[in-house]
C-alpha cells in the first residue's frame, strides 16, 4: 500500500526488464509517490496526504478541499 495515491489511485504496474539476449525477468513500475502536507481550512487542521506528482498538481489546480473531498468520496479515511 505504500505506492499508492491517495487522490487519483494511481499503483505499482508490473512488467519485464528484457535483457540484450531476451530473456525476460519481472519488475515492478512504481508511481512517484510523495508525502505531502496541507493546511485544510474547513477543519482547521493539518492532513498529511500520499500522492503522486500527478495528484499533488491536481491538488494545485482545484484546491485542497475540493482534493480531500474527492479523496472521501472514493472511501479513503483523511
Amino acid at each position: 500500500m505504500s505506492a499508492h495515491c491517495q487522490l487519483t489511485g494511481a499503483e505499482p504496474r508490473f512488467g519485464n526488464n528484457i535483457s540484450h539476449s531476451h530473456r525476460r525477468t519481472s519488475r515492478r513500475f512504481d508511481p512517484n509517490v510523495q508525502r505531502k502536507r496541507y493546511w485544510l481550512p474547513s477543519e482547521g487542521r493539518y492532513v498529511r496526504l500520499r500522492l503522486s506528482t500527478k495528484g499533488i498538481k491536481t491538488v494545485d489546480s482545484i484546491g485542497i478541499e475540493a482534493a480531500v473531498a474527492r479523496i472521501r468520496a472514493r472511501g479513503v479515511r483523511i
